[in-house]
């Protein structure tokens, strides 16, 4: 991936610094830093950057009414707001003027990469744009999810996955993904991590099968409803949503792999490995 050019506007030298030091090791390039909405419009005409960094305060104007000049100057702006508020009447003004993403301060190193990420999509290759703008994404919420409900942490590896069929034995929940992009995802484990898994998380050694059921369609709902509301929390034309959970519990399960670029993401845990299979059909 070639480097992405960004622009950082804010009137805070720290914040500045702060936001130059989260990207100066990724393939993100910040070719401008902006103190006023004046010197923005100005350096954005003059370095032609591909994304911009706003702040919501700034001596000569708001984030907003700088936003609203720069967009009138390249319509194709994009431009992520970073302030310390973010609130519905905020994000409303700031959408009515074409600001694709909101976030809050101060910001961690993967949200900002993350979100740069999503809005860069045309400089990357198309696997490594949906591992990094989709994949990885539901990897945070899987992380998040195993934690929540059961108290586990969790190491993930996430890898491009490119076998015809999914072969395993266990339980397997499937999902299906709607909006953009579509695809579907399908969370899987064997009996013995199952059985832990739904006893921790219903805190009882007494349990179903039907319960074991249950438990695991409640969780990969709740960890792919969590996936989507990462996309489309960060990327306004997401619109991302979930489909009923379907359960396959046995032996020698074989699922056939549709036409979709997919991801295995494995959680190692102290009670075994947990796995979702992902894939996405957003663009060819």
């Amino acid at each position: 991936m070639e480097k992405v050019k960004v622009m950082i506007v804010d009137d805070s030298k720290i914040s500045r610094t702060i936001l130059a030091n989260h990207l100066s090791k990724t393939n993100f390039e910040v070719v401008a830093q902006a103190q006023d909405a004046a010197e923005a419009i100005k350096m954005y005409q003059e370095h032609d950057p591909e994304l911009v960094t706003m702040d919501m305060n700034l001596p000569d104007a708001d984030g907003i009414e700088c936003s609203r000049k720069i967009r009138g100057i390249d319509p194709e702006a994009k431009i992520v707001m970073i302030s310390a508020m973010k609130d519905a009447s905020l994000i409303a003004q700031g959408r009515s003027v074409g600001i694709s993403a909101f976030l809050q301060k101060p910001v961690s190193t993967n949200e900002i990469i993350d979100t740069l990420m999503l809005l860069c999509q045309q400089k990357v290759n198309r696997v490594a744009l949906l591992r990094d703008s989709y994949a990885k994404a539901f990897e945070r919420a899987f992380q998040q999810g195993i934690l929540n409900l059961v108290g586990i942490q969790s190491q993930i590896n996430t890898e491009l996955y490119d076998k015809k069929y999914l072969l395993l034995d266990g339980i397997a929940v499937i999902i299906g993904l709607t909006g953009d992009p579509t695809g579907r995802a399908i969370m899987y484990m064997n009996n013995d991590t199952m059985k832990a898994f739904a006893k921790t998380m219903l805190g009882t050694e007494d349990i179903t099968e039907d319960e074991i059921t249950e438990a695991a369609e409640e969780a990969a709902n709740i960890v792919m409803g969590r996936g989507v509301s990462n996309v489309n929390n960060v990327f306004k034309d997401k619109e991302m949503r979930i489909t009923p959970p379907g359960t396959i519990y046995g032996t020698g399960i074989r699922i056939t792999s549709p036409k979709l670029t997919t991801f295995k993401l494995t959680a190692s845990t102290k009670i075994g490995e947990i796995y979702i299979n992902i894939g996405f059909a957003e663009g060819e």
